[in-house]
């Protein structure tokens, strides 16, 4: 009998929906009076900051006091904290691009062989070129970092990021076709370049190596056995290429891709930054947000009226992770959810936004880790 209920179990775990980790991030902080969360379960209570969150309160983690000592340390207010999910200090040597591998890229590098992609990346901002106080914005606009010294590549564009998810059909031949003429190429290359080129060439082989890995992987993706993805093909038109006129719908559009790309199995681990830090982001589509830039909002010295607009950009932000919880909440697989089989964790780089401060930060988790965690709680690491 023993022995059967075992198998039973294995057989179970088998078939059971893999595991999924994402990660939604905004910038600048919170507007500490309205950070707050008190009780548990359904009689739990928001503050202000959070109350998009109220219909998800079962399924939440609040996280008080979490931080790493790095970034509490860093000189750099901003860009010196952009190491959220490495710990890894910034490098603050104009000179030296270094952030640390991020838990995401952690994460993917030990299950990413399972999926045709092993993390999603994606953001709203688009990559800034320019420095900010002697420091690269190249922080700022990363949140997910593979080797210390080379962020992801995010991608912005909702068109882009749904044809690498979806594809059309052609795009595997096509990989595969460049790939063979550029190894025969190389083959007569390499006897003719200097020692320094050498470096170039094998950097180089390294992200067509990286290629035909996806294309392997795609191939033969592994799946729990007996396990089927619930959606086979996508159930989202595919956008519009070129980058969507107004912020919510370029938001919403990303946040959908996250669950499509989660459903359809073609990837376990996604981040997506909604702003870069120092963000010029105007929320002038917020109903009382007047043409301030949010950086502005955050920086307000504590004037009633510029706080209040601060608190909108805030819940804006949080709606933006309830949307995303609700969407995977309502997908089931089998008896259970999408959302019951992730890991969704929604955080900043700073906690006070006016002030700087990164001793604590803000941090919310939902879903249930396929059972390992427990919805409705508060964790509290201040003392």
């Amino acid at each position: 009998g023993t022995a059967a209920s075992a198998a039973a179990e294995t057989g179970k775990a088998a078939s059971a929906p893999p595991l999924r980790m994402g990660i939604v991030f905004f910038s600048n902080g919170v507007e500490p009076a309205h950070w707050w969360a008190k009780g548990s379960g359904a009689s739990m209570e928001l503050g202000p900051g959070l109350l998009p969150m109220l219909p998800h309160r079962e399924d939440m983690v609040f996280v008080r006091g979490l931080f790493n000592h790095t970034a509490k340390v860093s000189t750099s207010p901003h860009l010196g904290r952009m190491n959220l999910l490495s710990g890894a200090p910034i490098s603050l040597d104009p000179n030296v691009i270094r952030a640390g591998t991020t838990m995401d890229q952690v994460v993917a590098n030990a299950i990413g062989d399972k999926t045709a992609i092993p993390s999603l990346v994606l953001g709203v901002g688009p990559n800034e070129l320019r420095l900010e106080g002697g420091l690269s914005m190249i922080y700022g606009a990363s949140l997910s970092w593979v080797p210390p010294s080379k962020p992801a590549t995010k991608e912005i564009y909702p068109s882009r990021a749904f044809d690498r998810l979806v594809g059309d059909g052609t795009g595997r031949a096509l990989d595969r076709s460049i790939l063979d003429a550029v190894r025969s190429e190389s083959a007569s290359l390499k006897p003719r370049v200097s020692r320094d080129d050498h470096h170039k060439l094998s950097e180089y082989f390294e992200g067509i190596r990286d290629i035909e890995k996806r294309i392997e992987r795609a191939a033969s993706e592994e799946r729990p056995f007996g396990w089927r993805p619930a959606l086979a093909e996508p159930d989202l038109p595919r956008p519009k290429d070129g980058m969507p006129q107004d912020v919510p719908a370029h938001m919403k559009l990303m946040l959908d891709l996250v669950v499509l790309a989660f459903q359809m199995d073609k990837t376990r681990v996604a981040t997506l930054m909604l702003n870069n830090d120092l963000s010029q982001m105007n929320f002038k589509f917020l109903e009382g947000v007047q043409g301030a830039l949010h950086l502005d909002l955050t920086h307000n010295g504590h004037a009633p009226d510029k706080e209040a607009m601060y608190l909108k950009t805030n819940q804006f932000h949080i709606a933006q992770f309830a949307y995303l919880t609700q969407r995977m909440k309502d997908i089931k697989e089998g008896e259970t959810s999408l959302l019951d089989n992730s890991i969704l964790m929604c955080a900043s780089s700073l906690f006070d936004g006016d002030a700087h401060t990164a001793n604590h930060l803000p941090i919310l988790l939902t879903g249930k880790g396929g059972g390992t965690l427990t919805g409705g709680r508060i964790l509290d690491y201040m003392n």
